[in-house]
């Protein structure tokens, strides 16, 4: 895939939700996981590499001690259409005894984040928080539902603020979705 391929995904979207709109979820999502973990000092981990961008974003809007490190498992390999869960990198720090925050991206189907849920939960983790910035709207019924929500997409491809479409595109301040051919 070269530039002009990329600008040609831009092309053939629709903005879902502005940057301002982004902004005032990553607002809102912060006052509401401090207000529920203040007193807790998680483990915040995002889920590489959709979350960077999330995380990146949402970390200062939180008013709380915390100790940060990641987690790298993927379903989609830069495609779009997921696959078996893989894991790439477990944390480095220990999980056990502790309330952990895992942020992601997105909460498509829910099998990455129940997995890595589960996972957490078999290292040892107290507690284990889930917040994603996009919720998508689908019909059947998923493993898992996050604790915190940005905000909710509606059941197409999306990409932009971390997310991907082919591997390009999650630098995007706003969301927005493939056309439906």
């Amino acid at each position: 895939m070269n530039e002009y391929d990329a600008r040609d995904i831009l092309l053939a979207s629709e903005e879902i939700a502005d940057a301002k709109t982004v902004q005032a979820s990553l607002d809102r999502l912060g006052q509401e996981i401090s207000d529920a973990l203040h007193d807790r000092f998680p483990l915040v981990l995002p889920v590489m590499g959709g979350a960077i961008v999330f995380a990146g974003q949402l970390l200062p809007r939180l008013d709380f001690p915390l100790e940060f490190d990641y987690l790298h498992v993927t379903r989609y390999r830069g495609k779009t259409q997921g696959g078996a869960v893989e894991w790439r990198v477990l944390p480095g720090k220990s999980v056990a005894g502790r309330t952990v925050l895992v942020i992601d991206d997105i909460l498509d189907e829910g099998e990455t984040l129940y997995a890595v849920r589960q996972k957490l939960l078999e290292m040892g983790a107290a507690r284990v928080h889930t917040a994603v910035l996009a919720d998508k709207e689908i019909q059947s019924k998923k493993p898992i539902q996050a604790d915190f929500v940005g905000l909710k997409v509606p059941n197409r491809f999306v990409f932009g603020c971390g997310m991907d479409a082919y591997g390009l595109w999650r630098n995007l301040p706003e969301i927005r979705a493939l056309k439906e051919e």
